[in-house]
């Protein structure tokens, strides 16, 4: 209610009501190739799950399909160096699935051999410990396309006797301190766990009031929810780019209990490390 000058008492517009019939009346005006354009892109922006060698989608979860008791996810292309050097490198793995995904950051590729410039997100199991699951993730997963990822490889009734570690990056300046971000000697690591998991991280653990973000923080919270024992080690940086120092960043987590045993050659790893960067190198100067 207000009052004017002259003193009678009025009803003020409400702008919330506005705003709702001017959805309603969006909503009629919407034709039917409207609708169809909605339903088009929603379609493509579905995740799916798919063997790249045999061309066929994944009828039900990853890990439904292939129970794991260690699964590790490198989430970006510092992270996936990493783990294609220092663990790829030890050991014959197989491809079991990749995610197929489209938005407004990412197109994932469909060839069978990627390069350190191509966007994919491939997971891996250890063929002489089958129960060793890997992912590696240099794609950008949506917002909206995170729930469908979870629930393409976790599934909906995830198995709790399998412990998830989960690598990644973020720029320096997302971490918040109340000392001098010029004091601080990137690149270095910090982890955040669930509460299931019991073991001492490799690191400090990272302090409020800082956060996580996109698909880590989701990986992490369905942990949560689903009581699964899960840590993530968030590497800060100020080279997003792939970059040797901040790879390296990651080295400590080679001591942990998911790690541990799967890395057998370092001074090998690190030069496999050295040859993957010059191959960026020379790519991207390709199309620059």
């Amino acid at each position: 209610m207000a009052a004017t000058f002259f003193g009678e008492v009025v009803k003020a517009p409400c702008r919330a009501g506005t705003e709702d019939q001017e959805e309603e009346e969006d909503e009629r005006r919407e034709t039917a190739e409207d609708r169809e354009v909605r339903r088009q892109l929603a379609r493509k922006r579905e995740v799916r799950l798919f063997r790249r060698q045999t061309k066929t989608s994944l009828e039900v979860s990853l890990l439904e399909k292939y129970p794991c008791s260690k699964f590790i996810i490198a989430i970006g292309n510092n992270a996936v160096a990493f783990l294609s050097s220092f663990v790829m490198n030890s050991g014959v793995w197989e491809e079991v699935g990749c995610a197929k995904l489209w938005n407004e950051w990412c197109r994932t590729t469909d060839t069978v051999h990627l390069s350190p410039t191509d966007a994919f997100c491939v997971f891996y199991h250890l063929k002489s410990n089958p129960s060793v699951l890997l992912c590696q993730c240099s794609c950008y997963v949506a917002e909206d396309q995170q729930y469908q990822w979870l629930d393409k490889v976790f599934g909906s009734c995830p198995r709790r006797n399998m412990q998830v570690t989960v690598l990644t990056c973020r720029h320096v300046t997302d971490y918040k301190t109340a000392e001098s971000t010029s004091s601080l000697h990137s690149p270095f690591l910090k982890a955040l766990k669930t509460e299931n998991f019991k073991e001492p991280p490799c690191c400090s653990l990272l302090e409020q009031p800082n956060i996580v973000h996109d698909l880590p923080a989701a990986v992490l919270s369905y942990c949560q929810v689903w009581k699964i024992p899960a840590i993530l080690y968030l590497c800060y940086t100020d080279v997003m780019k792939l970059d040797l120092i901040t790879v390296g960043a990651f080295k400590p987590v080679l001591s942990s209990r998911s790690l541990k045993g799967l890395v057998k050659n370092i001074p090998q790893s690190t030069e496999i490390l050295k040859k993957l960067m010059t191959t960026n190198e020379i790519q991207s100067n390709i199309y620059t």
